[in-house]
């Protein structure tokens, strides 16, 4: 048994870099080893002062380096990936020189407009570097640095959500209900699923926050809508419930690192409506397939005649590759590798 310790700007909220550590974080005590979350904001077992991706400060270096003092392992969830808060990456290259790492890369900067040109992450004797898809890999080989793909993994087994309270709870009668689960961000593409909604006379429910300076852009993309909306989660009501509540699931995002929607959605046998992000191609060459967000005539054709038979097949394939129980036995090899160098 290894003590590991779990670092990234934020841990234990809703964004995706926070749920997929936190699954990182079942599997690696699943394999017996003892773990410590540290984060700049958030919930954590550490939370150390300027390590947030929106922390002005500069970071308590010696809180950092005490909170991973006794640990063989560290895994770095996204920090050092884009580089939202730069002494914040710089406090924690140092705090692992020498040190035993696994640096985990949700995104890179360069596939964001605003990152174009920036380096790569840096590499060192005893650092591994894990991306959630091919293309990331294929990215980091062109500048020099070697990767292992590693996709997300998910319960797909989930419990089963409450379909009629939770559509009485918003409001919505016999209408087609639209969820976008997922934070109103410009990559979201809110507009798209806006679109959608208003083509197919539907409710759209967005189920995260608007962030990033966002709000006022929501606000306005909302108020000029001729679609419904619901925003946010309502208290008692869970992540099942929404996905039980919905009639169809809408992915507009121009850029996922990975798009957890999708495999939840198969997860929950709903069907999907995704605009053809990169990575999406990943997904789809194992064989899943899935509706265009523009071809309205499709969508309204799966909502008035659902395709039970192409759901199933989608789940079938999403076990073979995307099984959260299959995590630790995917990990261990990577973190055994590792531990070896600490020996």
């Amino acid at each position: 048994m290894a003590r590991v310790g779990v670092v990234s700007y934020r841990l234990g909220g809703v964004d995706g870099v926070s749920v997929e550590a936190a699954k990182w974080v079942g599997a690696l005590r699943a394999l017996g080893h003892e773990v410590a979350t540290v984060a700049g904001e958030g919930t954590a077992d550490h939370l150390v002062a300027g390590l947030s991706h929106r922390a002005t400060g500069p970071v308590d270096e010696t809180a950092l380096a005490a909170s991973l003092e006794d640990c063989d392992l560290v895994v770095v969830e996204n920090l050092v990936s884009l580089p939202l808060n730069p002494r914040a990456v710089e406090a924690t290259y140092r705090a692992l020189a020498g040190r035993a790492a696994l640096f985990r890369h949700h995104d890179l900067p360069w596939q964001r407009p605003e990152g174009e040109g920036a380096p790569p992450p840096r590499t060192g004797p005893r650092w591994r570097h894990v991306t959630i898809n091919e293309l990331s890999r294929a990215e980091l080989a062109a500048r020099g640095v070697a990767a292992t793909t590693l996709y997300n993994a998910f319960d797909l087994d989930p419990p089963l959500g409450e379909r009629r309270a939770t559509r009485e709870r918003l409001g919505v009668g016999e209408e087609p209900l639209l969820l976008m689960p997922s934070r109103a961000i410009a990559r979201k593409n809110v507009p798209g699923a806006l679109a959608l909604a208003e083509a197919l006379g539907a409710t759209l429910w967005i189920l995260g926050p608007a962030e990033d300076g966002y709000d006022e852009t929501l606000e306005g993309l909302v108020a000029a809508s001729a679609a419904p909306v619901r925003r946010g989660r309502p208290v008692g009501v869970g992540v099942a419930d929404a996905y039980a509540a919905c009639d169809l699931v809408v992915v507009a995002s121009t850029w996922e690192g990975f798009g957890n929607p999708v495999i939840e959605s198969v997860a929950h046998r709903r069907a999907l409506a995704v605009h053809p992000y990169p990575v999406l191609a990943e997904i789809t060459a194992l064989g899943l397939a899935f509706l265009d967000l523009a071809d309205v005539a499709a969508v309204a054709a799966e909502l008035a005649a659902p395709d039970h038979a192409t759901r199933e097949a989608n789940l079938a394939l999403a076990r073979a590759h995307f099984d959260l129980a299959d995590l630790p036995g995917r990990l261990a090899p990577l973190v055994g590798d590792l531990l070896a160098t600490s020996r």
